[in-house]
């Protein structure tokens, strides 16, 4: 069974309807935010129910029957808590941030409900000593990602190390700190999504946003009650006048940007131990509500499953699905009311008051993420949407949504064709993702991260993505591309120069490890009438 990870996670509880009502448009949870309170609703019900995800930060939450912090407040219950990989022990650990990153994710309060209210939380504490650090934090990460019988979907990290700590010499972000190899090895190994709490700040907490294989999440803030603007304290790009001073530093080598995704995290209104409210702003408050995201999709997956729904396999766990799908259903330009733009709710802008359309990643198809907003805003009830039709192979033709999971061989391509014609006007979104290979160097041979171990970065396969007019295959037209040479991630959000029949092409451009590489796939388009 494979694992998710997210870092920075967020709890959601189930809602009577006049409460619904007050907080539908103005909160995170909300239309204005990631409008996720309807999937907590019939015909729904998503509540994340029976889908366990993970917490790992310094500190942890408290745990009603353990800790004093939290003797009249029981909106926040963790299923396991943990100091590292050793159960937690009574009144020691327990932290006002951990509590609050948990009450994102699982909060029972009828008022201020969590994204995912009936997921079971796992939360470990690496602990404050300063002989902690990166190691200790891989060894909490794997523990969390075995609790649940080894199935946990999501993880998320609201936390991270700063380069100062790192014991190599002259460090920066280029991959190869080992929390950030320990992250992209389990992510693949137990199958986790892991959310991060974007780096925020000068200094800030870089380690392991260099990641390649987790959801690096940026914060919004909101603009009469819709979020909808990068935060102005998002540390989010080179070119930002900063000079060299931080180059290389808090920013990834090589040019590789680090924002995967933005959700709300400005003035999120939160439960403290004591049961007392607070208005709390920063990433870790926005990685949160992915991690749980990740749970009420996967609540949803389980549900398909056990039923046997066509066009449903075990797939559906899978971290790079979840990745995918997330990605592509993001928000970018507000739709106009005709449906071009993919029915998108907001127009999200970054710290310039720029738009998607401005952003070189729009431009440029060998940039698929924009530095600041990534592939734009979370909306859960899109990636319910997203989801929802299943997983298509590229022998049929295609539904105009839907994903896939699957492999791809060496110096080969798979395509998927489209059942409809697209509208001429209208926007594609396609996210191809895949995971750079990190293996473990298992001095005891005991599958599992030691201390005194260390990780092998194999390097990063190289997979394009294409739209390209199927109507005549004897002169193919490409319509749009992303074409990375640096990251594992493919993102096409473009107009359909016109109407016509299209497919989508996965193509393996280049090995650098395996000769087979698997790969998840998502798409959304508008067909004609």
């Amino acid at each position: 069974m494979k694992k998710l990870w997210i870092i920075c996670g967020l709890a959601v509880s189930c809602l009577t309807v006049p409460v619904l009502a007050s907080v539908q448009f103005s909160s995170s949870l909300g239309s204005g935010g990631i409008d996720v309170l309807k999937l907590h609703q019939p015909p729904y019900n998503l509540t994340g129910r029976k889908i366990a995800i993970g917490q790992v930060e310094i500190g942890r939450p408290g745990m009603f029957g353990l800790d004093k912090a939290v003797s009249k407040n029981r909106a926040i219950s963790p299923v396991a808590v943990f100091l590292r990989s050793e159960p937690a022990k009574s009144n020691t650990g327990v932290d006002p941030h951990a509590y609050n990153v948990a009450a994102v994710m699982i909060s029972k309060d009828k008022a201020w409900p969590g994204v995912a209210p009936d997921a079971r939380l796992y939360s470990s504490a690496v602990g404050t000593t300063k002989n902690m650090g990166q190691p200790e934090e891989c060894l909490s990460a794997q523990h969390i990602a075995l609790q649940n019988s080894g199935d946990v979907r999501a993880i998320n990290f609201s936390f991270g190390e700063p380069l100062n700590r790192d014991p190599r010499s002259e460090a920066v972000l280029d991959g190869q700190a080992l929390l950030t190899l320990c992250i992209d090895w389990s992510s693949r190994v137990h199958n986790v999504v892991y959310a991060i709490a974007g780096n925020q700040g000068k200094g800030g907490i870089p380690i392991p946003t260099d990641n390649f294989n987790a959801i690096n999440v940026a914060f919004s803030s909101p603009r009469e009650g819709i979020f909808n603007k990068v935060h102005v304290s998002n540390l989010a790009g080179n070119n930002q006048g900063l000079g060299d001073r931080l180059v290389g530093k808090e920013f990834n080598t090589g040019g590789r940007r680090s924002i995967s995704l933005v959700a709300p995290g400005s003035n999120i209104p939160l439960l403290n131990p004591d049961g007392k409210l607070n208005k709390l702003t920063g990433s870790s408050f926005a990685a949160p509500h992915v991690t749980a995201t990740v749970a009420l999709l996967q609540e949803f997956a389980d549900r398909q499953l056990r039923i046997k729904q066509p066009n449903w396999t075990i797939d559906a766990r899978n971290h790079q699905v979840m990745k995918a799908v997330l990605l592509n259903s993001a928000e970018k330009i507000q739709d106009s009311g005709d449906g071009l733009r993919l029915g998108m709710t907001r127009t999200l802008i970054d710290k310039q008051n720029r738009d998607w359309f401005a952003s070189d990643a729009y431009k440029n198809p060998q940039i698929p993420l924009d530095e600041q907003m990534g592939t734009g805003h979370l909306n859960a009830l899109r990636a319910y949407q997203q989801f929802l039709p299943g997983q298509w192979q590229p022998s049929e033709s295609v539904p105009v949504i839907g994903w896939d999971h699957n492999t791809i061989n060496a110096s080969s391509s798979r395509e998927y064709k489209l059942e409809k014609p697209l509208k001429q006007n209208s926007f594609v979104a396609i996210t191809l993702t895949w995971d750079r290979l990190v293996e473990l160097a298992d001095k005891n041979k005991n599958q599992q991260y030691d201390v005194d171990e260390i990780f092998q970065n194999k390097g990063l396969n190289n997979l394009d993505l294409y739209l390209v007019k199927a109507d005549d295959p004897k002169s193919e037209i490409t319509a749009c591309s992303s074409v990375s040479e640096i990251d594992n991630v493919e993102h096409i959000f473009c107009p359909v120069p016109v109407t016509a029949n299209y497919k989508i092409r996965v193509q393996f451009k280049q090995q650098v490890n395996e000769p087979t590489q698997a790969y998840s796939l998502a798409w959304w388009t508008v067909p004609v009438n």
